[in-house]
């Protein structure tokens, strides 16, 4: 199977798998993240999107669930993820504790240390706030362009959602904002029983794969080879945490799409 990819076009949740809220979580008041995660998942569903079950949710489940119930403890909204159809391997997260993942990835990736790897950073740049960092950024390019509309009476939150929503796939983080995501992700992975070393190996197949191939998560995120040292350099400085994993790719466990998944179409 080549590494190229060409998906029905239309944004489609196939899977949901939420973490068991902390008790902060349940009981945080509604908040700027929520609201605006609210709306983006709202708009969505509205476009009939969103759906609850899908053969792929089996395959997902045992690493998204270890992930979660690590995580869930360092944010304050429930963590949850969907898995979404879109033409392009990726991941991104959104404010609130929503974390989507494309079909896509889910064939691109060699094996499910990669896939856990992925989804732990993630995660990281939900608990770090870094798609609020952003969307703030944003706010103000939005307002101006929606202005008149908000002044018609929807909230400001749900006019800010839809014009998010085209964007959510490619938010531009900076490099130490990656870097911070990719060791916090480390962290996580280790803590949740996966090899952290799945995403060295992801980083290293973007670089000697080919640039239309490769995951729509890596090819906004330049400067692999910083990254991958970055992340050997925190192994090496915490051996009890991350000196049982081994950095060997062909002691991965495959990743095992069932037969039947959604198909998937191949250029």
């Amino acid at each position: 199977m080549t590494r190229s990819w060409m998906i029905g076009m239309g944004l489609a949740a196939i899977a949901v798998i939420a973490a068991a809220p902390s008790p902060r979580a349940t009981m945080a008041p509604p908040d700027d993240e929520a609201q605006i995660g609210q709306e983006v998942f709202d708009e969505l569903k509205a476009k009939g999107e969103i759906v609850t079950s899908s053969p792929l949710y089996d395959a997902i489940a045992p690493i998204v669930s270890t992930i979660a119930k690590t995580a869930q403890p360092r944010y304050d909204h429930p963590l949850k993820f969907y898995l979404v159809h879109l033409p392009q391997p990726n991941a991104f997260a959104t404010p609130g504790g929503n974390v989507y993942i494309t079909d896509a990835l889910l064939y691109f990736v060699r094996n499910t240390e990669e896939l856990a790897g992925t989804l732990c950073h993630e995660v990281s740049h939900t608990i770090h706030h870094d798609s609020m960092t952003l969307i703030r950024k944003e706010q103000q390019i939005a307002r101006r362009e929606l202005g008149a509309a908000i002044l018609l009476g929807p909230s400001a939150a749900h006019l800010l959602a839809i014009a998010l929503i085209g964007k959510l796939q490619s938010l531009g983080y900076s490099r130490d904002v990656e870097s911070a995501a990719d060791l916090t992700g480390a962290d996580i992975c280790a803590a949740s029983g996966h090899n952290p070393w799945g995403l060295v190996w992801l980083f290293q197949d973007f670089d000697t794969a080919d640039i239309a191939q490769v995951p729509q998560l890596l090819s906004n995120h330049p400067d692999n080879p910083h990254r991958v040292e970055a992340l050997k350099e925190h192994f090496r400085e915490r051996p009890a945490v991350f000196g049982s994993f081994s950095s060997d790719p062909a002691r991965a466990r495959p990743f095992v799409v069932p037969k039947n998944a959604p198909e998937v179409f191949l250029r």
